[in-house]
């Protein structure tokens, strides 16, 4: 038996068209595109070729992009004073800051400056109050294209065995609070988790979220599982090479050997994170436009 390969980036690309139909729709209604505001603060090259790529594809779909670099002394007293403009600011629907920030920064108090009804990211803790208690509100992006790869991959989620290797407020809570209300019976497994490889071993669903290359193995799996692979670890570079390869936290040959369907590194969950992100950008801008969101985004 060889797994389904679960192609995220095929699935991120119908998703961003979408999207970016609606766009246009919003646009002819409101009077304007909907927008999204990036902030990076400092120089991290990771971060700047994050915050390039989404720029890029917030404009490829029919939304305008607002970006603020800042030099990486950039005083918390600025920063808070940049997210209370953009705050306020009509033309903005969702304000994104770029993680993580330089270290004098203090993350939590920049997140809880961001408007609720702005944080594309769902990161803010009343966002995750909402997700706690089923109330509508944003859900991190990451887990939020999981769960869309997961129920078109397996329609109703109901009675089935979900595990979540991970408990991070960005991913595995979030993702474990989504499954719950996708009525399914959730564990979250972690660093401290007795015989991981057993609780493991019963999911029907497996999301591996925990930044350790090809942790998950073959024998961890019941034949048949859905694995989803939130992992990117790059390895160390083999002789004569200059970077090493990018895997993620399930050995991917040996678990398509036993899992029904699972996602690739890379070309599996990573691209549907900016998709969703300009989803959340498009449901904040109908609802601060006093519109109805559309339905099936």
């Amino acid at each position: 038996m060889s797994a389904t390969r679960i192609d995220g980036k095929a699935f991120a690309a119908t998703l961003r068209e979408r999207v970016g139909g609606h766009a246009l729709g919003f646009a002819k209604a409101a009077g304007r595109k909907p927008g999204l505001a990036v902030v990076l603060v400092g120089d991290d090259p990771a971060s700047q070729v994050y915050v390039g790529s989404k720029g890029k594809a917030t404009v490829a779909a029919n939304m305008e992009s607002f970006e603020h670099r800042l030099p990486d002394d950039t005083s918390e007293e600025t920063l808070l004073a940049l997210i209370d403009q953009l705050n306020n600011d009509e033309r903005v629907d969702g304000i994104l800051v770029q993680l993580p920030l330089p270290a004098h920064l203090d993350e939590q108090s920049i997140i809880a400056s961001i408007s609720p009804d702005k944080d594309v990211d769902g990161f803010h803790v009343i966002n995750a109050g909402r997700l706690s208690v089923g109330q509508s509100g944003f859900v991190p992006c990451t887990p939020l294209g999981c769960m869309m790869l997961l129920t078109d991959r397996l329609g109703d989620l109901s009675g089935l065995d979900a595990v979540v290797i991970g408990r991070s407020n960005i991913v595995g809570k979030p993702m474990a609070q989504l499954l719950l209300d996708a009525n399914a019976t959730v564990t979250i497994a972690h660093s401290r988790t007795k015989d991981l490889a057993s609780v493991v071993k019963r999911a029907d669903i497996v999301v591996a979220a925990v930044g350790r290359p090809n942790m998950v193995r073959k024998d961890w799996l019941k034949p048949g599982a859905t694995v989803i692979d939130v992992g990117i670890n790059r390895l160390p570079p083999e002789p004569g090479k200059d970077k090493g390869q990018l895997v993620g936290d399930v050995a991917y040959d040996e678990a398509s050997e036993v899992a029904g369907a699972i996602t690739p590194v890379p070309g599996g969950v990573g691209p549907m994170t900016i998709a969703v992100l300009l989803r959340n950008t498009l449901v904040a801008a109908h609802r601060n436009a006093g519109l109805e969101v559309p339905e099936g985004i």
